[in-house]
Protein backbone atom coordinates (compact mmCIF):
# COMPACT_ATOMS: atom_id res chain seq x y z
CA UNK A 1 0.00 0.00 0.00
CA UNK A 2 1.41 3.59 -0.96
CA UNK A 3 1.07 6.51 1.17
CA UNK A 4 -1.91 8.26 -0.06
CA UNK A 5 -3.75 4.47 0.28
CA UNK A 6 -2.74 4.34 3.79
CA UNK A 7 -3.20 8.26 4.84
CA UNK A 8 -7.23 7.50 3.01
CA UNK A 9 -7.25 4.18 4.54
CA UNK A 10 -6.53 5.97 7.90
CA UNK A 11 -9.39 8.72 7.35
CA UNK A 12 -11.76 6.41 6.20
CA UNK A 13 -11.55 4.21 9.21
CA UNK A 14 -11.76 7.07 11.51
CA UNK A 15 -14.63 8.72 9.90
CA UNK A 16 -16.28 4.66 10.34
CA UNK A 17 -15.26 3.30 13.37
CA UNK A 18 -17.11 2.60 16.57
CA UNK A 19 -20.64 2.74 14.31
CA UNK A 20 -21.25 -0.81 15.49
CA UNK A 21 -20.08 0.17 19.15
CA UNK A 22 -22.25 -0.20 21.80
CA UNK A 23 -21.81 3.23 22.71
CA UNK A 24 -23.78 4.45 19.76
CA UNK A 25 -26.69 3.42 20.89
CA UNK A 26 -27.73 6.67 21.92
CA UNK A 27 -27.93 7.73 18.14
CA UNK A 28 -31.43 7.75 17.56
CA UNK A 29 -33.06 10.18 20.42
CA UNK A 30 -34.73 12.60 20.23
CA UNK A 31 -33.07 16.48 19.41
CA UNK A 32 -33.02 18.66 22.97
CA UNK A 33 -34.42 22.12 22.54
CA UNK A 34 -31.91 24.86 20.98
CA UNK A 35 -30.38 25.91 24.85
CA UNK A 36 -32.09 25.21 28.24
CA UNK A 37 -35.85 25.05 28.71
CA UNK A 38 -36.13 27.01 25.87
CA UNK A 39 -35.28 30.06 27.78
CA UNK A 40 -32.75 32.23 27.31
CA UNK A 41 -31.10 31.44 30.48
CA UNK A 42 -27.92 28.76 29.89
CA UNK A 43 -27.49 26.68 33.50
CA UNK A 44 -23.48 25.85 33.53
CA UNK A 45 -21.82 23.01 35.91
CA UNK A 46 -18.28 22.59 36.54
CA UNK A 47 -16.97 18.70 36.65
CA UNK A 48 -12.99 18.51 37.84
CA UNK A 49 -12.13 22.43 39.25
CA UNK A 50 -8.75 23.41 39.64
CA UNK A 51 -6.75 24.47 37.04
CA UNK A 52 -8.53 24.64 33.31
CA UNK A 53 -11.86 24.33 35.49
CA UNK A 54 -11.99 27.47 36.81
CA UNK A 55 -10.49 28.72 34.00
CA UNK A 56 -12.98 27.14 31.75
CA UNK A 57 -15.76 28.64 34.05
CA UNK A 58 -14.73 31.88 33.92
CA UNK A 59 -14.61 32.26 30.44
CA UNK A 60 -18.21 30.92 30.06
CA UNK A 61 -19.64 33.26 32.54
CA UNK A 62 -17.60 36.19 30.64
CA UNK A 63 -19.43 35.24 27.48
CA UNK A 64 -21.27 38.42 26.81
CA UNK A 65 -24.38 37.15 24.59
CA UNK A 66 -27.39 36.20 26.73
CA UNK A 67 -27.95 35.31 30.39
CA UNK A 68 -25.07 32.59 31.42
CA UNK A 69 -24.92 31.12 35.08
CA UNK A 70 -23.36 28.52 37.39
CA UNK A 71 -25.08 26.16 38.94
CA UNK A 72 -23.11 23.47 40.42
CA UNK A 73 -19.70 21.80 40.63
CA UNK A 74 -18.27 18.66 41.29
CA UNK A 75 -14.67 17.23 42.25
CA UNK A 76 -13.25 14.77 44.37
CA UNK A 77 -11.43 17.04 46.36
CA UNK A 78 -13.34 19.99 48.48
CA UNK A 79 -10.51 22.41 48.84
CA UNK A 80 -10.26 22.33 45.21
CA UNK A 81 -14.07 23.06 44.49
CA UNK A 82 -13.85 25.47 47.48
CA UNK A 83 -11.46 27.55 45.86
CA UNK A 84 -12.57 28.09 42.84
CA UNK A 85 -15.85 28.62 44.04
CA UNK A 86 -14.71 31.53 45.99
CA UNK A 87 -13.23 33.14 43.25
CA UNK A 88 -15.60 32.70 40.81
CA UNK A 89 -18.22 34.35 43.23
CA UNK A 90 -15.95 37.07 43.94
CA UNK A 91 -15.44 37.74 40.25
CA UNK A 92 -18.92 36.95 38.91
CA UNK A 93 -21.51 37.37 42.54
CA UNK A 94 -24.96 37.88 40.09
CA UNK A 95 -24.01 34.62 37.77
CA UNK A 96 -22.65 31.73 40.66
CA UNK A 97 -25.82 30.46 42.22
CA UNK A 98 -24.00 26.95 43.90
CA UNK A 99 -25.51 26.70 47.04
CA UNK A 100 -23.89 23.49 49.69
CA UNK A 101 -26.80 21.60 47.94
CA UNK A 102 -25.16 21.77 44.42
CA UNK A 103 -21.75 21.14 45.50
CA UNK A 104 -20.67 17.67 45.18
CA UNK A 105 -17.88 15.15 45.86
CA UNK A 106 -16.87 11.85 45.02
CA UNK A 107 -16.71 9.66 42.08
CA UNK A 108 -20.23 9.97 41.00
CA UNK A 109 -20.29 13.58 41.65
CA UNK A 110 -20.51 14.29 37.77
CA UNK A 111 -23.78 12.53 37.74
CA UNK A 112 -24.97 14.59 40.53
CA UNK A 113 -23.79 18.02 38.68
CA UNK A 114 -25.21 16.98 35.49
CA UNK A 115 -28.69 16.46 36.88
CA UNK A 116 -28.81 19.30 38.60
CA UNK A 117 -29.27 20.89 34.44
CA UNK A 118 -31.93 20.84 31.92
CA UNK A 119 -31.69 19.42 28.28
CA UNK A 120 -29.59 22.41 26.49
CA UNK A 121 -27.68 23.56 29.51
CA UNK A 122 -23.87 22.83 29.12
CA UNK A 123 -21.65 20.88 31.12
CA UNK A 124 -17.60 21.69 31.31
CA UNK A 125 -15.19 18.49 31.89
CA UNK A 126 -12.15 19.46 33.37
CA UNK A 127 -10.93 16.37 35.15
CA UNK A 128 -7.83 14.28 33.86
CA UNK A 129 -8.72 12.77 30.63
CA UNK A 130 -9.46 9.38 31.38
CA UNK A 131 -12.53 10.14 32.51
CA UNK A 132 -13.65 11.80 29.83
CA UNK A 133 -15.75 8.83 28.12
CA UNK A 134 -17.50 8.05 31.17
CA UNK A 135 -18.58 11.86 32.11
CA UNK A 136 -19.22 12.45 27.90
CA UNK A 137 -21.58 9.09 27.64
CA UNK A 138 -24.17 10.76 30.56
CA UNK A 139 -23.89 14.25 29.03
CA UNK A 140 -25.24 12.36 26.12
CA UNK A 141 -28.02 10.39 28.05
CA UNK A 142 -28.94 13.81 29.57
CA UNK A 143 -29.22 15.84 26.40
CA UNK A 144 -26.78 18.38 27.46
CA UNK A 145 -24.36 20.38 25.62
CA UNK A 146 -20.73 19.86 26.38
CA UNK A 147 -16.75 21.74 26.75
CA UNK A 148 -14.48 19.48 27.89
CA UNK A 149 -10.91 20.66 28.35
CA UNK A 150 -7.70 18.26 26.04
CA UNK A 151 -6.39 15.77 26.36
CA UNK A 152 -9.65 13.86 25.59
CA UNK A 153 -7.76 10.45 25.62
CA UNK A 154 -4.90 8.54 26.86
CA UNK A 155 -5.05 5.44 25.11
CA UNK A 156 -6.46 3.11 21.86
CA UNK A 157 -9.33 1.76 23.53
CA UNK A 158 -10.98 5.19 24.98
CA UNK A 159 -10.33 6.84 21.42
CA UNK A 160 -12.49 4.62 20.04
CA UNK A 161 -15.30 5.20 22.34
CA UNK A 162 -14.85 9.08 21.91
CA UNK A 163 -14.98 8.28 17.99
CA UNK A 164 -18.41 6.84 18.51
CA UNK A 165 -19.56 8.97 21.22
CA UNK A 166 -18.86 12.12 18.91
CA UNK A 167 -21.19 10.40 16.62
CA UNK A 168 -24.42 10.16 19.02
CA UNK A 169 -23.50 13.57 20.47
CA UNK A 170 -23.73 14.76 16.47
CA UNK A 171 -26.84 12.75 16.15
CA UNK A 172 -28.92 14.54 19.00
CA UNK A 173 -27.46 17.74 17.74
CA UNK A 174 -25.74 18.40 20.67
CA UNK A 175 -22.55 21.25 20.77
CA UNK A 176 -19.48 19.89 21.93
CA UNK A 177 -16.49 22.22 22.15
CA UNK A 178 -12.83 21.02 22.92
CA UNK A 179 -10.33 22.51 24.70
CA UNK A 180 -7.49 23.05 21.55
CA UNK A 181 -8.07 26.90 21.75
CA UNK A 182 -5.01 27.10 19.29
CA UNK A 183 -8.37 26.64 16.53
CA UNK A 184 -9.95 29.68 18.04
CA UNK A 185 -7.26 31.69 17.83
CA UNK A 186 -8.00 34.61 14.58
CA UNK A 187 -4.51 34.42 14.50
CA UNK A 188 -3.51 31.30 13.28
CA UNK A 189 -6.95 30.92 11.72
CA UNK A 190 -5.27 33.84 9.40
CA UNK A 191 -2.59 31.73 9.28
CA UNK A 192 -3.90 28.33 8.48
CA UNK A 193 -5.91 29.94 5.34
CA UNK A 194 -2.63 31.60 3.89
CA UNK A 195 -0.76 28.90 4.57
CA UNK A 196 -3.20 26.32 3.18
CA UNK A 197 -3.65 28.92 -0.28
CA UNK A 198 0.02 28.34 -0.92
CA UNK A 199 1.63 31.93 0.03
CA UNK A 200 4.77 29.86 1.53
CA UNK A 201 4.28 27.05 -1.03
CA UNK A 202 4.06 23.62 0.03
CA UNK A 203 5.07 22.57 3.60
CA UNK A 204 8.25 20.84 3.96
CA UNK A 205 9.04 20.83 7.77
CA UNK A 206 7.30 21.58 11.00
CA UNK A 207 9.58 22.55 14.24
CA UNK A 208 7.32 22.36 17.34
CA UNK A 209 9.45 22.93 20.45
CA UNK A 210 8.58 23.29 24.63
CA UNK A 211 11.26 23.38 26.74
CA UNK A 212 11.18 24.93 30.28
CA UNK A 213 11.55 23.86 33.90
CA UNK A 214 9.40 21.22 35.74
CA UNK A 215 5.56 22.21 35.94
CA UNK A 216 2.38 20.93 36.97
CA UNK A 217 2.46 17.70 38.44
CA UNK A 218 5.25 16.75 35.94
CA UNK A 219 7.25 15.93 39.35
CA UNK A 220 6.11 13.22 42.12
CA UNK A 221 7.77 12.03 45.63
CA UNK A 222 6.45 8.81 47.17
CA UNK A 223 2.84 8.61 47.64
CA UNK A 224 2.04 10.18 51.82
CA UNK A 225 0.42 7.87 53.96
CA UNK A 226 -2.99 10.32 54.20
CA UNK A 227 -4.11 10.00 50.63
CA UNK A 228 -5.39 6.11 48.63
CA UNK A 229 -2.98 5.48 45.79
CA UNK A 230 -6.25 6.12 43.35
CA UNK A 231 -6.79 9.63 44.71
CA UNK A 232 -2.79 10.59 44.87
CA UNK A 233 -2.65 9.52 41.25
CA UNK A 234 -5.39 11.63 40.20
CA UNK A 235 -4.54 14.13 42.16
CA UNK A 236 -1.03 14.70 40.34
CA UNK A 237 -2.57 13.38 37.00
CA UNK A 238 0.41 14.59 34.86
CA UNK A 239 2.63 12.61 36.62
CA UNK A 240 0.87 9.31 35.25
CA UNK A 241 0.56 8.08 31.79
CA UNK A 242 -3.59 6.46 32.48
CA UNK A 243 -4.78 9.63 34.15
CA UNK A 244 -3.65 12.04 31.16
CA UNK A 245 -1.46 10.51 29.21
CA UNK A 246 1.53 12.01 31.33
CA UNK A 247 3.16 15.53 30.37
CA UNK A 248 3.65 14.51 27.06
CA UNK A 249 -0.11 14.54 25.91
CA UNK A 250 -0.98 17.68 28.44
CA UNK A 251 2.05 19.78 27.95
CA UNK A 252 2.82 19.15 24.13
CA UNK A 253 -0.90 18.51 22.42
CA UNK A 254 -1.50 22.20 21.56
CA UNK A 255 1.34 22.74 19.38
CA UNK A 256 0.70 19.43 17.52
CA UNK A 257 -2.87 20.01 16.64
CA UNK A 258 -2.03 23.33 15.04
CA UNK A 259 0.90 22.21 13.16
CA UNK A 260 -1.06 19.31 12.12
CA UNK A 261 -3.67 21.52 11.01
CA UNK A 262 -1.18 23.82 9.03
CA UNK A 263 -0.21 20.89 7.06
CA UNK A 264 -4.34 19.74 6.78
CA UNK A 265 -3.66 16.39 7.73
CA UNK A 266 -2.51 14.19 10.68
CA UNK A 267 1.26 12.38 10.81
CA UNK A 268 0.99 8.53 9.89
CA UNK A 269 3.93 7.58 12.32
CA UNK A 270 6.38 8.88 14.95
CA UNK A 271 9.47 7.43 16.17
CA UNK A 272 11.51 9.03 18.71
CA UNK A 273 13.94 9.32 21.86
CA UNK A 274 13.44 10.05 25.58
CA UNK A 275 14.71 9.69 28.89
CA UNK A 276 14.54 10.15 32.22
CA UNK A 277 17.87 12.46 33.84
CA UNK A 278 16.99 13.54 37.37
CA UNK A 279 14.36 11.76 39.02
CA UNK A 280 15.66 12.72 42.42
CA UNK A 281 14.60 15.10 44.53
CA UNK A 282 16.94 17.90 45.84
CA UNK A 283 16.94 16.13 49.35
CA UNK A 284 18.16 12.89 47.71
CA UNK A 285 14.29 11.16 47.55
CA UNK A 286 13.55 9.62 44.29
CA UNK A 287 10.94 10.83 42.23
CA UNK A 288 8.15 8.12 41.17
CA UNK A 289 6.46 9.72 38.35
CA UNK A 290 6.31 7.79 34.64
CA UNK A 291 7.38 11.04 32.91
CA UNK A 292 10.76 11.22 30.77
CA UNK A 293 12.72 14.54 31.67
CA UNK A 294 13.28 14.80 27.53
CA UNK A 295 11.14 13.64 24.64
CA UNK A 296 12.22 14.56 20.63
CA UNK A 297 10.11 13.03 18.26
CA UNK A 298 9.88 12.74 14.76
CA UNK A 299 6.66 12.86 12.68
CA UNK A 300 6.26 11.86 9.38
CA UNK A 301 3.12 13.09 7.25
CA UNK A 302 1.82 10.90 4.19
CA UNK A 303 3.74 12.65 2.00
CA UNK A 304 7.19 11.75 3.53
CA UNK A 305 7.39 15.81 5.32
CA UNK A 306 8.63 15.33 8.45
CA UNK A 307 7.39 17.47 11.50
CA UNK A 308 10.19 17.52 14.55
CA UNK A 309 8.91 17.99 18.04
CA UNK A 310 11.40 18.67 21.38
CA UNK A 311 10.16 18.71 24.32
CA UNK A 312 11.79 19.19 27.96
CA UNK A 313 11.05 19.97 31.48
CA UNK A 314 14.76 20.14 33.61
CA UNK A 315 15.96 23.44 35.36
CA UNK A 316 18.77 25.10 33.96
CA UNK A 317 18.56 24.47 30.19
CA UNK A 318 17.64 27.25 27.27
CA UNK A 319 14.05 28.19 27.24
CA UNK A 320 12.14 27.15 24.07
CA UNK A 321 8.40 27.27 23.16
CA UNK A 322 7.31 27.85 19.59
CA UNK A 323 6.46 26.59 16.45
CA UNK A 324 7.18 27.00 13.27
CA UNK A 325 6.70 26.08 9.20
CA UNK A 326 9.42 25.62 6.31
CA UNK A 327 7.65 25.58 2.91
CA UNK A 328 9.41 25.63 -0.58
CA UNK A 329 8.61 29.91 -0.90
CA UNK A 330 9.16 30.61 2.51
CA UNK A 331 8.02 30.07 6.28
CA UNK A 332 6.16 30.85 8.62
CA UNK A 333 5.69 31.04 12.94
CA UNK A 334 3.22 29.78 14.12
CA UNK A 335 3.08 30.29 17.66
CA UNK A 336 5.80 32.96 18.31
CA UNK A 337 5.89 32.37 22.70
CA UNK A 338 3.82 29.39 24.16
CA UNK A 339 0.82 27.67 22.84
CA UNK A 340 -0.21 30.09 20.27
CA UNK A 341 1.59 33.48 20.73
CA UNK A 342 1.11 36.50 18.98
CA UNK A 343 1.67 37.26 16.39
CA UNK A 344 1.79 34.85 13.66
CA UNK A 345 3.81 35.67 10.46
CA UNK A 346 4.99 34.47 6.95
CA UNK A 347 8.54 35.16 5.60
CA UNK A 348 9.60 34.93 1.95
CA UNK A 349 13.02 33.26 3.00
CA UNK A 350 14.05 30.68 5.23
CA UNK A 351 14.92 33.15 7.82
CA UNK A 352 12.29 34.78 9.93
CA UNK A 353 13.72 38.66 9.64
CA UNK A 354 11.91 41.89 8.86
CA UNK A 355 13.17 42.23 5.34
CA UNK A 356 11.60 39.35 4.70
CA UNK A 357 8.61 39.70 6.65
CA UNK A 358 5.77 39.25 4.01
CA UNK A 359 2.79 39.16 6.73
CA UNK A 360 2.27 39.46 10.49
CA UNK A 361 -1.14 38.85 12.40
CA UNK A 362 -3.53 41.67 13.10
CA UNK A 363 -6.21 40.69 16.33
CA UNK A 364 -8.76 43.09 17.72
CA UNK A 365 -8.15 43.40 21.03
CA UNK A 366 -11.70 41.79 22.02
CA UNK A 367 -10.56 38.78 19.92
CA UNK A 368 -7.23 38.77 21.18
CA UNK A 369 -7.62 35.53 23.80
CA UNK A 370 -8.27 32.34 22.33
CA UNK A 371 -9.95 31.09 25.59
CA UNK A 372 -12.63 33.51 25.49
CA UNK A 373 -12.75 33.14 21.78
CA UNK A 374 -13.75 29.23 22.03
CA UNK A 375 -16.21 29.78 24.69
CA UNK A 376 -17.71 32.79 22.50
CA UNK A 377 -17.66 30.56 20.00
CA UNK A 378 -19.54 27.54 21.47
CA UNK A 379 -22.51 30.00 22.51
CA UNK A 380 -23.13 31.43 19.25
CA UNK A 381 -23.42 27.94 18.01
CA UNK A 382 -25.96 26.94 21.10
CA UNK A 383 -27.84 30.01 20.80
CA UNK A 384 -27.74 29.68 16.65
CA UNK A 385 -28.12 26.11 16.53
CA UNK A 386 -25.60 25.58 14.26
CA UNK A 387 -23.81 22.06 13.81
CA UNK A 388 -20.77 22.49 16.57
CA UNK A 389 -18.82 19.20 17.75
CA UNK A 390 -15.02 19.18 17.51
CA UNK A 391 -14.99 15.79 19.39
CA UNK A 392 -13.32 14.13 16.46
CA UNK A 393 -10.82 16.24 15.80
CA UNK A 394 -9.86 16.32 19.62
CA UNK A 395 -9.58 12.50 19.64
CA UNK A 396 -7.48 12.43 16.71
CA UNK A 397 -4.62 15.54 18.34
CA UNK A 398 -4.63 13.21 21.42
CA UNK A 399 -3.98 10.15 18.87
CA UNK A 400 -1.11 11.58 17.46
CA UNK A 401 0.28 12.60 21.34
CA UNK A 402 -0.13 9.27 22.46
CA UNK A 403 1.70 8.18 19.05
CA UNK A 404 4.58 10.04 19.30
CA UNK A 405 4.63 8.91 23.45
CA UNK A 406 4.39 5.78 22.69
CA UNK A 407 6.95 6.10 20.19
CA UNK A 408 9.55 7.56 22.75
CA UNK A 409 8.23 5.01 25.63
CA UNK A 410 8.73 1.87 23.46
CA UNK A 411 11.88 2.44 21.13
CA UNK A 412 9.62 1.31 18.61
CA UNK A 413 8.58 3.29 15.54
CA UNK A 414 4.49 3.46 16.34
CA UNK A 415 2.00 4.31 13.40
CA UNK A 416 -1.11 6.21 14.13
CA UNK A 417 -2.91 2.60 13.45
CA UNK A 418 -0.79 0.95 15.55
CA UNK A 419 -2.08 3.67 18.22
CA UNK A 420 -5.84 3.43 17.61
CA UNK A 421 -5.56 -0.50 18.06
CA UNK A 422 -3.28 -1.43 20.77
CA UNK A 423 -5.25 -3.20 23.03
CA UNK A 424 -3.83 -1.80 26.38
CA UNK A 425 -6.51 0.08 28.47
CA UNK A 426 -4.76 1.61 31.05
CA UNK A 427 -7.72 2.38 33.49
CA UNK A 428 -9.67 -0.31 33.01
CA UNK A 429 -13.23 -0.60 34.73
CA UNK A 430 -12.60 3.39 35.36
CA UNK A 431 -16.17 3.36 35.15
CA UNK A 432 -16.82 1.83 38.16
CA UNK A 433 -14.58 3.78 40.26
CA UNK A 434 -15.21 4.38 43.85
CA UNK A 435 -13.62 6.00 47.02
CA UNK A 436 -12.22 2.81 48.19
CA UNK A 437 -11.28 1.23 44.40
CA UNK A 438 -7.25 -0.21 44.00
CA UNK A 439 -5.29 2.55 41.74
CA UNK A 440 -4.63 1.41 38.08
CA UNK A 441 -1.19 1.71 39.18
CA UNK A 442 0.29 -0.17 41.61
CA UNK A 443 3.66 0.89 43.50
CA UNK A 444 6.41 -1.16 44.64
CA UNK A 445 7.49 -1.70 48.20
CA UNK A 446 10.01 1.20 47.46
CA UNK A 447 7.04 3.46 46.27
CA UNK A 448 8.08 3.56 43.08
CA UNK A 449 5.25 3.13 39.98
CA UNK A 450 6.25 1.57 36.54
CA UNK A 451 8.08 3.42 34.23
CA UNK A 452 8.51 3.22 30.84
CA UNK A 453 11.39 1.12 29.44
CA UNK A 454 12.50 1.72 25.82
CA UNK A 455 13.21 -1.33 23.55
CA UNK A 456 12.60 -4.37 26.73
CA UNK A 457 8.73 -3.00 26.87
CA UNK A 458 7.76 -2.68 23.66
CA UNK A 459 3.88 -4.05 23.11
CA UNK A 460 2.66 -0.93 25.75
CA UNK A 461 4.60 1.58 27.43
CA UNK A 462 4.92 0.62 30.78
Amino acid sequence: MNSSQGATSRREFIKTSGKSAAFSALANVAIPPVHAAGSDLIQVALVGCGGRGGGAAANALSVKRGPIKLVAMADLFPERLASDLNKLQQRFPSQVDVPPDRQFLGFDAYQKAMDCLKPGDVIIFATPPAFRWVHFTYAIQKGLNVFMEKPLTCDGPTSKRMFALAQDAAAKNLKVGVGLMSRHSRALQELADRVHNGEIGEIILQRGYRMHGPGGYFLSLPKPADITDLLYQVKRFHSFIWASGGCYNDFYIHLIDHLGWMKNEWPIKAQALGGRHYKVSPEGIAYVDQNFDVYSVEYTYSDGTKFFFDGRCMKGCEEIYTSCLQGTKGMGIASKSGDCGLPSSLYKSQTATAANLIWESKVSPDEKDPYQNEWNDLIDAIRDNKPYNEVKRGVEASLVSSMGRMAANTGREITFDEMLQCEHDMAPDIEKFTMDSAAPLLADASGRYPVPQPGIITTREY
